[in-house]
């Protein structure tokens, strides 16, 4: 029988890019000139309006000057690891 994985904990990952901005007192101006991502896109994306994709979380990854995975591994917030 497969199990399919659970759904990924995407509030916990946009909890994690606003607490990452603010703990840098960033703007969403000086985040967008950081990350060659457009201002509305982060409002959108902290907001949740929308998900963003893999090569937005890569700028914002390198924007904040942490691996992908750090970041990309609030998607596993509150999940059983496999095999457990």
């Amino acid at each position: 029988m497969i199990i399919p994985p659970p759904d990924p904990n995407l509030p916990a990952l946009r909890l994690e890019f606003a607490r990452l901005r603010a703990d840098r007192g960033w703007t969403y101006d000086e985040l967008a000139e950081r990350s060659g991502l457009s201002r509305r896109t982060l409002i959108e994306i902290e907001q949740g309006r929308t998900i963003g994709t893999l090569a937005t979380w890569h700028a914002l990854a390198h924007a904040f000057d942490i691996p992908l995975g750090d970041l990309a591994g609030k998607l596993c917030d509150d999940h059983t690891p496999p095999g457990t």
